[in-house]
């Protein structure tokens, strides 16, 4: 038996993430990637459509494979804290005395995690060192 992938004419391979275990494979449109979650020596990956998946990896291999095979795409994500790497494009709401992170579309999905006061701060001045760059 012969198999072929036709190519997704809108996609290029460089969109997803392929995250290969024994047992299975993994094919993630990076744009559907919400964030990922520490757990132990694995990650979970949350996508916009509340689908969750587990990989065995821990956060700062998912963090290497990311760079490795996004390159200059993986700085849509960003590590936060300990625990999470996050979709910066889905970043809604960033509260600091509630301790909490919103990640949303505005349309169809809203996630709120945890996340401490520093990498709060750090997360919020990174927007906004941003807005003032591109304002100059």
């Amino acid at each position: 038996m012969h198999l072929t992938l036709e190519k997704d004419s809108k996609k290029t391979i460089m969109e997803y993430l392929f995250l290969n275990s024994r047992d299975e494979l993994l094919r993630i449109d990076i744009s559907r990637i919400v964030y990922f979650e520490a757990d132990g020596n694995y990650t979970n990956i949350y996508l916009c459509n509340k689908l969750k998946g587990t990989v065995c990896m821990n956060l700062a291999r998912m963090q290497e494979a990311l760079t490795a095979q996004l390159k200059e795409k993986a700085t849509r994500f960003a590590r936060i804290g300990k625990s999470y790497i996050v979709n910066l494009n889905y970043v809604y709401s960033i509260q600091l005395l509630k301790q909490r992170l919103v990640l949303s579309d505005q349309a169809t999905f809203a996630f709120q995690i945890a996340v401490s006061k520093e990498a709060l701060k750090t997360l919020r001045e990174l927007y906004l060192n941003n807005g003032k760059q591109k304002h100059k």
